[in-house]
């Protein structure tokens, strides 16, 4: 059933996204968010999109701003919009696009954060460290029938936790394709991943000899088959790479969970994501000489430009260390006579 406040028009527009643009099921869930948010908007002040003017469009994304929405964010949302509102056009529901009169906010490209490699290695064992540990023997302190299966489990949570990090940080896999991994996406034997990215484009990721060995102690026993169910609730849980303790694939929820609470054991200040670690991917890459091309392939991003930003992160990184180290930078300029 269609989302309440969701019209006809917007289902068929999604639709059409599928079919005839070929849009990722996260794409089209972006796409719905935020047409629902921007409809729901309309509703309560009395128009629709058949009927929305201009002022109608900048009254939402005002709104937006003012409710602290990065601007980045509001662009995004417009955009959702504004093609929107073009298809309706297209098709003859409307005579005009009330979106054209309306500015898109610019969004400041900030630079990617990225951890320092003693951060990264820091995270990576987290999993193994002694705080993961305190808490595992916090879940074996259960009655001496329970006590052997708590602890099996719990090995099984570090093993499989040290294989997410590890391959995060390896391949530079978006959180997305990660819980996507099916175990026939797997070839420990040349060290890769087959990856299903944006647009449903695939490639391959060579894994590292760390982020290989972590996957596969995860896929050995006592690793995946003790999340592994008597019986599986679908085919699609029985084939993910990554399982919860439910024995269910693991869900960008709980990926995002496990990273920030692992940065807080790493004693990693700033508030991690599993993006962060993509970051750090590519910009130690480039920091080592990596062609930009090669990293480009590495992300799958579709255009080089999109790459590029990561070499301003270096380059700044470059500067740091320069300042930092030759002793010519750290002296003042004499006083002019």
């Amino acid at each position: 059933m269609s989302p309440p406040g969701l019209p006809a028009e917007a289902e068929e527009y999604l639709d059409w996204l599928v079919v005839s643009r070929g849009r990722a099921a996260n794409t089209i869930d972006a796409y719905r968010r935020d047409l629902e948010d921007y409809l729901r908007f309309g509703a309560e002040r009395g128009w629709g999109h058949s009927d929305v003017n201009p002022s109608g469009v900048l009254a939402w994304v005002l709104a937006r701003r003012a409710a602290g929405l990065a601007p980045a964010t509001v662009k995004r949302r417009l955009t959702a919009v504004r093609n929107f509102h073009r298809w309706l056009v297209l098709e003859d529901l409307r005579p005009d696009d009330p979106t054209i009169a309306v500015e898109v906010p610019r969004a400041p490209r900030g630079l990617p954060k990225a951890l320092s490699s003693e951060e990264a290695a820091a995270l990576v064992a987290a999993p193994r460290g002694p705080k993961a540990e305190a808490r595992r023997r916090t879940a074996r302190g259960q009655p001496p029938v329970a006590a052997a299966a708590a602890s099996r489990r719990c090995e099984a949570v570090a093993r499989r936790d040290s294989a997410i990090l590890e391959t995060l940080y390896g391949t530079g896999v978006r959180v997305s394709e990660l819980v996507g991994l099916s175990l026939g996406d797997v070839d420990l034997g040349s060290a890769s991943l087959r990856v299903l990215g944006k647009g449903s484009k695939e490639r391959i990721a060579p894994l590292g000899r760390l982020a290989a060995a972590a996957l596969e102690e995860w896929l050995a026993p006592p690793g995946r088959a003790e999340m592994a169910p008597e019986r599986w609730a679908s085919r699609a849980d029985s084939e993910a790479v990554f399982l919860n303790l439910r024995g269910c694939r693991l869900s960008r929820q709980g990926i995002y969970q496990l990273v920030r609470r692992y940065g807080e054991d790493a004693g990693i200040a700033s508030a991690l994501t599993p993006h962060v670690l993509r970051h750090s991917f590519a910009t130690h890459l480039l920091d080592n000489g990596a062609d930009i091309r090669v990293v480009q392939e590495l992300l799958g991003h579709a255009r080089v430009t999109t790459t590029q930003i990561y070499t301003s992160v270096s380059r700044e990184r470059l500067f740091r260390v320069y300042a930092e180290a030759h002793p010519r930078a750290r002296l003042e300029a004499p006083a002019p006579v």
